[in-house]
């Protein structure tokens, strides 16, 4: 490894990047120029170039090969089996064009899909600097490493001096944050952007120049968690939360890796054996996996809007709580009277599939305010100091809401029981009366 990288670095040259840029920096900061800026952008810049190094090759080699490889087969004249793939093991020659159209298919999706940017959402939750709303819940192992972590962070507090410890919390200090025109604070400062950029892009390059097999998102992910915990966003009221969704995260790449091995084996067997049926099979299945995927992150999303409603800046004050804490009770009533009108007329039919669904949207309903309530001290905290008084009405509003949910979903439990377990239909007078109970 040595020598690759000696093969790979030019040290003369990477002598004098390092002297000009150097100068280049003093001058910069003796002119009062904000040189995180230009870090970041000239990072930006690097971090994408790192990015389409690597996952350009991802994403045309294997396509690439196969091309190739029946290009190789159909000049060859022989059968499939008899034919020898060593010539494979030559340079790969890529067109340019498809160069050119792999790399603006990749910019396009970056640009307009949806689920990247949950990714990137996902790494900068992870990551920011204030607390909030965690996406991730707590488990034994998150637990079990923030109480260790913070045993040990104790033992040392109390070897350090009081004066040293006192120095270095003053380089901790939070500076006052900078909020955009729509009130959102940025998830972290300048200096940890930096730092994120060049480190990742710097490794990225490396790995790629050493033919190294890496994940472009895997390292740049595990850069960000790193200057996370190094800038002590990682508090006591988030640690356990944090510390959990990386864990969730790399477990699931992992996860994710032995199911793409597996699923490479299936499908190499069943397209082999299977033929041209085999390949229509897997089509058809391809097709329908794809479209209950797009199905379910539309859901998905549709639960994270209703969610981000009560996570508005606009929402610190009290014009902005009735505002919304309005909309949100209008709302939440009619969709209860629709499921109450469902349940009552799907226990009149005995529809059981039906009413599985009716306890489904119930319990939906239940785990959003639930959700609501978890965070009331986030919100409470986010107000200002004009507002707090609004945060009774807040409180007492999802508890309103909090019991009449309660109701239905005990009313949807009960229909669904009473179905389920065979007993006699209701009476069209009963039935009748549960309605005008409305």
């Amino acid at each position: 490894m040595i020598d690759n990288l000696q093969d790979n670095i030019n040290l003369p040259t990477t002598a004098v990047c390092l002297v000009f840029f150097t100068i280049l920096s003093q001058v910069l900061i003796h002119l009062r120029i904000n040189i995180f800026k230009i870090v970041i952008i000239v990072g930006t810049f690097g971090l994408a170039m790192a990015f389409a190094g690597n996952d350009l090759v991802n994403f045309i080699g294997v396509p690439i090969a196969a091309w190739q490889s029946f290009e190789m087969w159909q000049a060859s004249g022989l059968e499939p089996h008899e034919f020898n793939m060593s010539a494979l093991a030559g340079k790969a020659q890529t067109p340019t064009i498809l160069l050119i159209i792999a790399g603006t298919i990749m910019v396009l999706t970056l640009w307009f899909s949806k689920k990247a940017r949950n990714v990137i959402e996902t790494g900068v939750n992870l990551s920011r600097q204030s607390e909030g709303q965690e996406r991730f819940s707590s488990n034994i192992l998150s637990r079990f490493v923030v109480r260790i972590s913070v045993f040990v962070a104790t033992v040392t507090n109390a070897v350090i001096p009081k004066s040293v410890s006192e120095k270095i919390d003053a380089r901790f200090v939070k500076p006052e944050e900078q909020k955009d025109k729509n009130g959102t604070a940025p998830a972290f400062d300048l200096v940890r952007a930096s730092v994120n950029l060049v480190i990742a892009s710097s490794l990225i390059a490396l790995g790629t120049s050493l033919k190294l097999p890496l994940s472009t998102t895997y390292v740049t992910f595990m850069v960000a968690m790193g200057t996370s915990l190094a800038d002590r966003a990682w508090g006591r009221e988030s640690a356990v939360y944090r510390v959990a969704g990386v864990f969730n995260v790399v477990g699931g790449w992992f996860l994710t890796a032995g199911a793409a091995f597996t699923s490479a084996f299936l499908v190499a067997g069943i397209l082999y054996f299977g033929d041209v049926i085999g390949l229509i099979g897997m089509v058809l299945l391809v097709g329908f996996l794809l479209l209950k995927s797009a199905a379910a992150f539309k859901n998905k999303e549709k639960e994270k809007s209703q969610k981000r409603r009560f996570e508005r800046s606009d929402l610190v004050t009290i014009n902005g709580i009735i505002k919304e804490s309005s909309e949100y009770i209008s709302e939440t009533v009619s969709r209860v009277s629709d499921l109450y009108i469902k349940v009552i007329n799907n226990l009149g039919t005995q529809n059981l599939g039906k009413l599985t669904k009716n306890k489904k949207n119930a319990k939906k309903l239940e785990k959003e305010i639930d959700d609501l309530k978890g965070n009331i001290y986030y919100f409470i905290k986010s107000l200002d100091d004009t507002s707090v008084v609004s945060s009774k009405f807040y409180i007492l509003t999802l508890d309103y809401l909090h019991d009449i949910i309660q109701n239905i979903c005990f009313i949807s439990a009960s229909s669904f029981e009473h179905v389920n377990n065979n007993h006699k239909n209701l009476k069209f007078n009963q039935l009748r009366d549960f309605k005008r109970t409305l």
